[in-house]
């Protein structure tokens, strides 16, 4: 039977291609899965194109062997090449409704977004899931250091959409708890990329959300 998808996006590590412990983005990577991490997503803007795919290619297979989600961030054509599990767009990315009609059955398609207006539309659209923040700011993304929505948003945004989604911005091992009463999964970047021991990270995420 298919793990329902609210499930599999328990807990989502977004990577960056340094890791502040010095070890390899694929072995922190793999001793997330193993610590637990249900779902990946490869996040790297400067990377071309080519050099995401030869990422990603190494990335999925570590990823699905583990029984986790893996997920590219912006880059549709580098998801399907590699055979990822689905993709995460934003509002400058290609539309929902146009990736929808070029991906195969069971495909994923997750939206960023912290309108209730806006995640109907992406609904509507074709998407499977969506990212709602920044719930406590970040300074992982350009611009969203000042911009928390707070927790509360998260709920109101998954209900306006009627989709299982995560939340994403500043969320810690202390704050976990609070974001994943809410209904949605955690995402996370800084607080398991910037770890010296990514995967104990990752285990007292685990712990917080239950």
């Amino acid at each position: 039977m298919t793990t329902p998808l609210k499930r599999r996006l328990r807990l989502l590590v977004v990577t960056r291609p340094d890791p502040a412990c010095g070890r390899g983005l694929a072995q922190v990577v793999a001793e997330c899965v193993e610590a637990g991490a249900t779902a990946i997503e490869l996040r790297d803007k400067s990377a071309l194109a080519r050099e995401l795919l030869e990422q990603a290619d190494v990335l999925v297979n570590i990823v699905q062997a583990a029984g986790a989600l893996f997920l590219v961030n912006d880059r549709l054509d580098v998801a399907l090449a590699c055979g990822a599990d689905g993709v995460h767009l934003g509002p400058e990315d290609i539309p929902i409704g146009a990736a929808r009609q070029v991906v195969p059955p069971g495909f994923l398609i997750g939206y960023s977004t912290d309108d209730p207006v806006e995640a109907a539309t992406a609904a509507a659209d074709g998407a499977d899931y969506l990212g709602v923040g920044a719930v406590y700011g970040t300074l992982s993304k350009e611009g969203l250091a000042d911009e928390a929505i707070g927790p509360a948003r998260i709920a109101e945004v998954l209900a306006a959409a009627d989709l299982p989604g995560v939340g994403i911005g500043g969320i810690t091992p202390e704050s976990a708890a609070e974001v994943a009463r809410t209904g949605a999964g955690i995402a996370v970047l800084g607080a398991v990329m910037n770890a010296l021991e990514p995967a104990e990270v990752v285990r007292e995420l685990l712990r917080a959300i239950g």
